[in-house]
C-alpha cells in the first residue's frame, strides 16, 4: 500500500507541475503567447526533492500546499468560461486531491508509530 501511495504522490506532483506549465504557456493561457501565471508551478518544485526521497516531513507540509492548488482548480473549473480552461481546472483539482490523499495515506503509519512510541515513553506516576 505504501508503494502505491508513494507512486501516487510522485505521479500527481509531476503531473501537476506539467499541467500548470502547459496550461499557462500553451493550452489555455490568459494572454495569447503565454502568461506569467505559469510561475504558479514554482512552489510545486519546492517539495519535489523531498517527495522523491520519500521524506515524511516534506509529504506532510506539501499536502497542505496542495490544498491551494485544489482550491484554485475548483474555482477555475467552476468559473472559467472557456471550456478548455475549465476542464484543465478540474484536472488540476483531481491531481491535487490525488496528491493530498496519497500523501496522507503514506504518512499515516509513520504518525501512528510516533504516537505509539510517545505513549510508551510517558513517565509513570
Amino acid at each position: 500500500m505504501r508503494r502505491i501511495c508513494y507512486a501516487g504522490t510522485t505521479v500527481s506532483l509531476l503531473g501537476l507541475i506539467g499541467l500548470c506549465l502547459a496550461w499557462e504557456l500553451w493550452l489555455a493561457p490568459l494572454r495569447p503567447g503565454g502568461s506569467w501565471l505559469a510561475l504558479k508551478a514554482l512552489p510545486l518544485l519546492l517539495p519535489l526533492r523531498g517527495v522523491l526521497k520519500r521524506d515524511v516531513y516534506t509529504l506532510q507540509w506539501s499536502s497542505m500546499l496542495m490544498l491551494l492548488y485544489l482550491a484554485e482548480g475548483v474555482v477555475r473549473g467552476m468559473s472559467d468560461t472557456a471550456t478548455t480552461s475549465a476542464t484543465l481546472g478540474w484536472i488540476e483539482s483531481a491531481l491535487s486531491f490525488a496528491f493530498y490523499l496519497c500523501a496522507i495515506l503514506y504518512v499515516r503509519p509513520f504518525k501512528q508509530a510516533a504516537r505509539a512510541k510517545a505513549r510508551t515513553n510517558l513517565p509513570r506516576d
